[in-house]
């Protein structure tokens, strides 16, 4: 299942990034790295803190994963005209998966639980923000709507559900439900954390 859902994670950051890149004007090659950066930017930051291997370049089915989402995102975008909220949609579907996995795995490398928590934001985060940077946007995560605090909360709640001693596909998909809806509610009602003025 967790294999899945990472796939699934990839292959929806993957299209968020063609899209990005669409919105550009990018050629094929460029909507593709876009994309594939996109899918497997936050991984792969985290991966090396944690020094544990790169798990795109053991398993290169993410690349290809990515290279697909990227691909149909074209496909798609010829027969019907994407607007800008499918790709808040999708990136939010990433961001909800990748963060509570991203937890998951520094978990398992024995994190402390801080760490844990910090390497979800990490994993849910840093594709959006690389892709956004190359796209030449403000990222996500630096605007108003509510963001990496979504990625707090998936994270967060997949670790403490575990530390109280709930059930692990319980913990998996409280993280992945908590965020997406906190994102989704942040979309739909521009929800944000006040400003500071100093």
């Amino acid at each position: 299942m967790i294999q899945f859902i990472d796939l699934f994670g990839v292959g929806v950051f993957a299209v968020s990034g063609a899209l990005v890149a669409g919105r550009k004007q990018m050629d094929l090659f460029g909507v593709v790295v876009l994309a594939v950066i996109t899918g497997v930017g936050g991984g792969t930051l985290r991966d090396l803190l944690l020094g544990v291997p790169v798990f795109w370049i053991h398993e290169p089915v993410y690349v290809i994963v990515g290279t697909g989402g990227a691909l149909a995102a074209v496909v798609l975008a010829r027969f019907r005209t994407v607007g800008r909220l499918p790709l808040l949609v999708a990136d939010a579907v990433g961001l909800a998966f990748f963060c509570v996995l991203g937890a998951d795995k520094a978990q398992q490398a024995g994190a402390a639980p801080v760490i844990i928590t910090l390497m979800g934001v990490m994993t849910g985060v840093v594709g959006g923000v690389v892709r956004d940077i190359l796209a030449g946007e403000i990222p996500l995560v630096l605007r108003h709507d509510l963001y990496a605090t979504c990625a707090v909360l998936g994270a967060g709640s997949f670790e403490v559900l575990l530390a109280v001693g709930a059930p692990y596909e319980l913990a998996i998909w409280a993280g992945l439900l908590s965020s997406l809806s906190l994102r989704l509610a942040a979309i739909r009602w521009h929800l944000g954390l006040p400003s500071v003025s100093l």
